[in-house]
């Protein structure tokens, strides 16, 4: 199943009016769910949108919420108004886009994460809702010529609880095998991000609407579907035409080209 990350479209989401909008035209496009990121009118202490409305608006326009990206203090020390918020929502997986900055940039750091982790995840886990860490290009430094990764880390030692929200686009960008690093994550990749990258004269590799790009989609997509994928969620970060062009690009790629 397809969804639009709405961290793609999070000028036009600071409004509730913007925000209900944009609910409307991924509906119409085809998508049946959405990642709620970087949606401006639904923060801070007192929002325009709470989360009941923002159910009342999916309902509406018969769109899940599959997938959040929460701020990890959060998740932490307020886990069950975390918990609540999620339940409001209907939503069962929520991810953090990465590691805050008291954990540093090593090693030890992502295995210092990985236990304060542990109790949060299990008392997610109890009332239904599973976590995710998404990517970027870091995660896949090598602290130590032929040694692992950090990612690696994650993947070794994260426990099949700790789920991987795997970006295609800087997966690929950090010189990683997508449809390789997918066979090594079976079962723990129930929501991922897909994304193209596309060589652009004079910019270099951008990122692109998914099947405008240089990814191998076939290979990729038979992966994920042996891992265990069940929403392929579109993003682009950034975008060289209107972003609702590219959302419905991605979209009848994946939809009507890959029958995902």
């Amino acid at each position: 199943m397809i969804a639009a990350q709405f961290y793609t479209l999070r000028e036009f989401t600071k409004t509730g009016p913007g925000f209900r909008d944009c609910l409307r035209k991924v509906s119409e496009m085809g998508y049946t769910g959405v990642q709620l990121s970087a949606v401006g009118c639904m923060n801070g202490d007192d929002p325009e949108v709470s989360a009941a409305l923002a159910r009342e608006w999916l309902d509406e326009y018969r769109l899940k919420c599959v997938a959040t990206h929460r701020n990890w203090q959060d998740l932490a020390r307020k886990t069950h108004e975390e918990i609540e918020f999620h339940h409001t929502l209907g939503c069962d997986y929520t991810a953090i886009g990465g590691l805050s900055s008291d954990y540093g940039d090593g090693i030890e750091g992502f295995r210092r994460f990985l236990r304060d982790s542990a109790p949060v995840i299990t008392r997610l886990k109890a009332d239904g809702i599973r976590f995710g860490y998404h990517n970027h290009a870091h995660e896949f430094i090598r602290e130590n010529r032929g040694g692992p990764t950090h990612y690696d880390l994650f993947i070794a030692e994260g426990g099949p609880d700790f789920y991987l929200e795997i970006d295609t686009y800087w997966v690929n960008h950090a010189g990683v095998g997508v449809a390789e690093l997918f066979e090594r994550c079976h079962g723990r990749v129930p929501v991922i991000h897909v994304k193209d990258k596309e060589v652009v004269p004079g910019d270099g590799p951008v990122m692109a609407p998914v099947g405008e790009g240089n990814l191998p989609w076939d290979g990729i997509l038979a992966a994920c579907k042996a891992a265990g994928v069940e929403w392929y969620v579109v993003e682009q970060d950034t975008y060289r035409r209107d972003p609702f062009d590219c959302l419905e690009s991605s979209f009848g790629y994946l939809a009507k080209k890959l029958g995902v």
